[in-house]
């Protein structure tokens, strides 16, 4: 079995599982999607189609991969990752504790205040 993206107006509007032989009865357009391909990458295997697809999001056909909407209009897609990245890096590093929020109108990321 395999995951299966429904693909309207290069739009992910379905995601199910299933047996390629059921998805050939189908109408619409379908393209197979891997749960364990993230960033481009896959632990195991070659990774497929750049994201694992979930509901809304985006199926480019010219280069055959998914990726989420855009979240910023300041925010560009890497096309190595087929991820958004901000102009500014995410200041957090990992083990730290402290959380951040993008302001698109300074176009700068803003520690959230614990218990805010």
């Amino acid at each position: 079995m395999s995951h299966f993206a429904k693909i309207e107006n290069g739009t992910v509007t379905e995601v199910i599982v299933a047996e390629q032989n059921y998805i050939d009865t189908l109408a619409g357009q379908w393209v197979q999607t891997s749960y364990n391909t993230w960033e481009n990458q896959h632990p195991q295997n070659t990774p497929l189609r750049g994201n694992f697809a979930g509901v809304g999001d985006i199926y480019d056909s010219v280069n055959d991969v998914f990726y989420k909407p855009k979240p910023y209009p300041s925010w560009v897609l890497n096309q190595s990752t087929w991820q958004w990245e901000s102009p500014i890096p995410n200041p957090n590093k990992r083990g730290e504790y402290q959380r951040y929020t993008w302001n698109e109108s300074t176009t700068s990321w803003t520690e959230v205040q614990q218990g805010a």
